[in-house]
């Protein structure tokens, strides 16, 4: 079986964010770049089923600059067996990236496609089930466990009821949820020999794809700065503070 798996190269999520002066857009120079936690997730999960004997081969793709290589390798030292970079330096939105996506499973033919649910950067939450609508495939979203018997998987999804239970025939379109499983951290000897791997460079053109974004960003602020809290004597005052000072009851 093989699986193929979106990793995005975003900004570190340890990095506390900064708007650019001009108000134009999230500062990205000289800021420390990893890739998102929700695709670390999908790569750790596809290793899983390839050490359990059920996937051959894990094919990575990353889309952006051409720093997203460094993400590719990451995958490669995790376990990714090779890769496809998709070359532009324009933002991509979404349906995009789903077309990109789409003409790339035309083109490798994958039993499954495992993304995370989100990108930490612009929280969309849109490219696996846009994915799955492009290519009339079941999907499973924000999946907390996985499991695979014969051409079918058993996706366990969180829901805010609970939990809910899918049944989905290959091939399909899963996305990643926090709890599926801990990343791993790449070995030394893996990140050399993630050095060698395979890289297809390709470009939108390449794939027919019009990525001319449909949204128009006209301004990006700083949050305002959270008031200081206080305290308050007992139940009483509570209640008259919220009835005169701030008047929601």
């Amino acid at each position: 079986m093989k699986v193929l798996v979106a990793v995005k190269r975003v900004i570190d999520y340890n990095v506390k964010i900064r708007v650019r002066a001009d108000g134009s857009g999230i500062e990205t120079n000289n800021v420390k770049m990893s890739m998102n936690p929700f695709d670390e997730i999908a790569i750790e999960e596809t290793i899983r089923l390839k050490e359990a004997g059920k996937v051959d081969e894990i094919v990575a793709v990353s889309m952006g600059a051409q720093q997203c290589q460094e993400t590719l390798r990451t995958a490669f030292a995790m376990g990714a067996d090779r890769g496809i970079h998709v070359l532009t330096e324009s933002t991509l939105e979404p349906l995009a990236v789903s077309k990109l996506l789409r003409a790339i499973v035309q083109e490798e033919n994958p039993d499954l496609v495992i993304l995370g649910k989100q990108a930490i950067d612009d929280d969309s939450n849109q490219c696996a089930q846009i994915l799955a609508g492009l290519l009339g495939w079941g999907q499973g979203t924000f999946a907390s466990k996985l499991d695979f018997i014969g051409r079918k998987v058993e996706v366990t999804r969180e829901v805010d009821g609970g939990l809910e239970t899918l049944w989905l025939a290959l091939p399909a379109v899963i996305s990643t949820d926090l709890r599926l499983n801990e990343p791993r951290y790449a070995s030394l000897p893996n990140i050399m020999k993630a050095k060698k791997k395979t890289i297809h460079q390709k470009k939108p053109e390449d794939y027919g794809v019009d990525i001319s974004p449909r949204l128009e960003t006209l301004k990006v602020e700083t949050p305002p700065t959270r008031a200081t809290g206080i305290k308050v004597a007992n139940a009483a005052e509570l209640a008259i503070k919220l009835r005169d000072e701030a008047g929601v009851i």
